[in-house]
């Protein structure tokens, strides 16, 4: 129930379901692309105690709710159906930049399989694990039906990329399928024809495009690879072939749309792609694969330490999904990956950041999430620590990122490898052990762990002062609720004084939350009249409670019964639990918009916890300006 009305609330949030063109989602975040970002309330959102965080990125309106996305995805797709995760959708008019454009298609395409990429992975890590430790024979059924079983994903690749990728670019996504299977047909690979006897002739003899030609098409040379476990091919060629299918409904009569229009988009897109297309595919994969290997030999220290310090700045973007393609076309062409996996580091220098923050924070909401965010980073998931803590902390997300740039370095220096894609976090481990069983890879692994881990910790421990620690000198010289015999509390907004009895609400007018006093204000924000704590704070920011350095609870309700506008016209600047100074600016509202929709912008100010005092003299003025004295407290 909690998972549907999440999901109605963010479907409401961003424009409604008329707003929403396409949707997909990740480990962590789902991923909209909305006709019109303006109608999406980012501030509502992005204040939702169950929403981490929105990231605009890439064409895409990113929210990010943590490990439970895809629960709350399933309820969304039942609300605006499933076809709205269909790239048919996507028909805006609006022309996004080729790089926003890039990610969005490679996020598209490698998001729905990366779950089953990873657990593939690590089936066959654990596979190599247990044969090399003697657990079973490597030649045993046991050994051969879990190769099967993580074999199978990589080995038929470009089937399930020719799913996703039809989905993404609008092709019938039966016909992706097809396109995939066609070109792991076994007669169609290089390593089987190459086996009927010697070449007809090479092509490009004498380059690094030199290929044997054994067959030919219409006298056309034949230039045969192994398209088993590729990428880039499939992705292509089925492109090309969703422009066929579109032009060719546009042009063949219904009655025989059925069947004729695949028939021929199969005939016109799979010679070319055998011909032309998955040939230079090929060699663009060699190319790149060749190049960042090339790249990263120049100085692979070097190259491990940037992965490791901007891995971090990638993710809250969500423009890493722009690596993703280099990763597991590496792995395929090279049978490892070296250039980016130091940002391996990154997930276990998050994690000694988050630790430290445990036992080093006083705030009750840090620590409370430090533990299951330190879990998930151990297992991968950064995003929650990186939203929900670090980057609000700042100097933390720092850290991080230097950390996880000495871990980087550290797996450049020593040529750190994963042999096959899967896992994630400690899971990762069975990926980096080479099918020889050589286990000198999976020591280094372990030691980067442990070198990444303790620098977040301990530089977090050292450099890190937590904004109580920092202020402890000043509230020092303050007097605290155990010491004063009279204090004031000044007024935290501008406007003209309203008696608490005239407040048209009992619970105010009656004092049973505690006395005080209302004003009607002539001006749309909260200021901070002093140094404190914020202890409460509605998820619909028409509410707030601080606590002074004195001790006073005080609750600020700006207007009667505005809980019932859902945080429409409400901005928060803090949030509970967050300390803040003299003059900081605590929410803003607007008033005539509140006003408008029919409810009183009287905002009362209470002291919740009057019991505890023995006089509370309330000023007598009419009119009172932000700083002025409003109560007058005695012990």
């Amino acid at each position: 129930m909690k998972d549907q009305d999440l999901a109605k609330m963010i479907i409401e949030k961003v424009g409604g379901e008329n707003n929403i063109k396409s949707l997909t989602h990740c480990i962590t975040r789902l991923r909209f692309k909305l006709y019109d970002e303006s109608k999406a309330d980012t501030e509502f959102l992005k204040g939702h105690e169950d929403i981490v965080t929105v990231v605009k990125s890439g064409g895409q309106y990113q929210v990010v709710i943590g490990n439970h996305v895809p629960e709350v995805y399933e309820e969304i797709k039942k609300i605006i159906g499933p076809e709205m995760n269909n790239a048919d959708n996507d028909h805006s008019s609006k022309k996004e930049g080729l790089f926003n454009q890039a990610i969005d298609i490679i996020s598209g395409i490698f998001q729905p399989i990366l779950g089953l990429l990873a657990a593939a992975g690590m089936i066959k890590g654990l596979n190599v694990l247990f044969t090399t430790t003697g657990l079973y024979q490597e030649d045993s059924g046991t050994s051969l039906i879990f190769n099967a079983i993580g074999d199978a994903m990589f080995t038929f690749l470009p089937i399930i990329l020719g799913y996703t990728s039809a989905k993404k670019f609008g092709l019938t996504p039966m016909l992706g399928l097809l396109i995939g299977a066609i070109l792991c047909y076994p007669e169609m690979q290089l390593s089987n024809i190459s086996e009927s006897g010697k070449p007809l002739y090479n092509l490009f003899a004498n380059t690094m495009f030199e290929s044997p030609v054994y067959q030919t098409f219409l006298g056309i040379p034949l230039i045969t690879v192994d398209y088993t476990s590729t990428v880039i091919p499939i992705i292509l060629i089925t492109y090309f072939a969703s422009k066929c299918e579109k032009a060719l409904k546009k042009v063949i009569p219904d009655l025989v749309k059925f069947f004729f229009v695949p028939m021929i988009t199969l005939l016109i897109a799979l010679p070319l792609g055998f011909l032309i297309i998955g040939p230079l595919a090929t060699f663009a994969s060699n190319i790149i694969s060749e190049t960042v290997f090339s790249v990263r030999d120049f100085s692979p220290t070097l190259s491990g330490f940037i992965v490791g310090l901007t891995w971090q700045v990638l993710v809250i973007f969500g423009i890493h999904w722009g690596f993703i393609p280099v990763y597991i076309n590496n792995i395929m062409t090279q049978g490892f990956d070296s250039v980016m996996m130091p940002f391996f580091a990154c997930t276990f220098a998050t994690a000694g950041v988050v630790l430290a923050l445990f036992i080093k924070t006083k705030d009750p909401k840090t620590k409370k999430l430090s533990i299951p965010n330190f879990i998930s980073s151990v297992f991968g998931v950064t995003e929650p620590a990186i939203y929900g803590m670090l980057l609000p902390l700042k100097k933390p997300f720092i850290i991080s990122c230097i950390a996880g740039g000495i871990g980087g370095g550290f797996y450049g220096f020593f040529d750190f490898k994963k042999y096959m894609v899967g896992g994630m976090g400690i899971f990762e481990l069975p990926a980096m052990i080479p099918s020889n069983g050589n286990m000198s890879n999976l020591w280094v692994a372990i030691a980067g762990i442990f070198i990444s881990l303790f620098l977040g910790f301990i530089l977090t421990m050292i450099f890190y002062k937590e904004k109580l620690e920092e202020d402890d000198e000043s509230l020092e010289n303050n007097l605290t609720s155990e010491d004063f015999e009279s204090t004031t509390f000044s007024s935290p907004i501008t406007g003209n004084i309203i008696p608490l009895s005239e407040v048209d609400d009992p619970v105010f007018s009656t004092e049973s939350m505690g006395k005080g006093i209302a004003v009607d204000p002539t001006e749309e924000y909260i200021m901070s009249p002093c140094d404190g704590e914020v202890i409460a704070l509605f998820p619909t920011n028409h509410a707030i409670g601080i606590k002074t350095v004195e001790g006073l609870n005080i609750l600020i309700h700006i207007g009667i019964n505005t809980v019932e506008l859902n945080g429409q016209f409400f901005n928060n600047f803090v949030n509970q639990g967050d300390q803040f100074k003299k003059g900081d600016k605590l929410i803003e509202f607007d008033k005539e918009k509140i006003q408008e929709a029919g409810y009183s912008t009287v905002t009362p100010i209470l002291v919740t916890n009057t019991d505890e005092y023995t006089n509370i003299d309330i000023t007598e003025e009419k009119h009172i300006a932000f700083q002025d004295k409003l109560f007058h407290i005695d012990k």
